[in-house]
């Protein structure tokens, strides 16, 4: 099973192209400003996408979801699109767990203050989590922003190393686009658009097995 990721499209998600696969998963930051017009839009484009899944999380940029009540939200989202937050999902035997909670960066949404404040976010997670996509990196894996300067939650990176997911997908530092393994753990920023927010970067596939 074919996994395509991809991160931060920020309104230009019609400017980016998408290989094949099975499911479409979008770790969040699909708008700039986080307008009701703008996210309404993107989930026309999301749902029309031809994958047998297509899942996404919101990201900091993204206060629509946060401001707006769930029934709003439910009635937006559109047949066919899972909406994940701080939720889960299993398909054809896959347990994929979505949270759009990132540690505090200015005044966006979905800030939490490290420590307990984040961490009660993270307990949430299932210990038998397969994929785990979440909006902003953990310590370490990919979360450095230009100046060099790390930027990941030390709570995500702790659990993540205890549940040991098969894929860690995210963005949130655009900058920081790519993938490392840690053990059993592939470690993905898709992030598509570049600092400069211009399409720069690819669709990173994840095989299944």
């Amino acid at each position: 099973m074919e996994i395509i990721c991809i991160s931060d499209t920020h309104g230009l998600h019609r400017e980016i192209s998408l290989p094949p696969g099975d499911i479409l998963l979008h770790a969040g930051d699909v708008s700039m400003g986080g307008k009701e017009k703008e996210i309404i839009p993107f989930l026309e484009w999301f749902a029309k996408q031809d994958y047998r899944h297509k899942i996404f999380i919101s990201g900091n940029h993204d206060f629509f979801f946060e401001k707006e009540s769930p029934e709003k939200i439910r009635s937006l989202i559109p047949p066919g699109v899972i909406y994940l937050n701080d939720s889960g999902i299993e398909i054809e035997g896959v347990r994929i767990w979505g949270s759009p909670i990132q540690p505090w960066f200015m005044d966006w949404a979905f800030n939490r203050q490290r420590g307990a404040e984040i961490k009660k976010h993270w307990d949430l997670i299932p210990d038998n989590t397969d994929i785990l996509v979440t909006h902003g990196p953990p310590a370490g894996m990919l979360d450095q922003v230009y100046t060099g300067l790390p930027v990941g939650c030390e709570d995500l990176m702790e659990t993540v190393g205890r549940i040991k997911p098969k894929l860690h997908l995210f963005g949130h530092i655009h900058e920081a686009y790519g993938t490392i393994r840690q053990d059993d753990t592939l470690f993905v920023n898709a992030s598509v658009l570049n600092r400069h927010y211009q399409p720069a970067n690819e669709a990173i596939t994840f095989v299944w097995k």
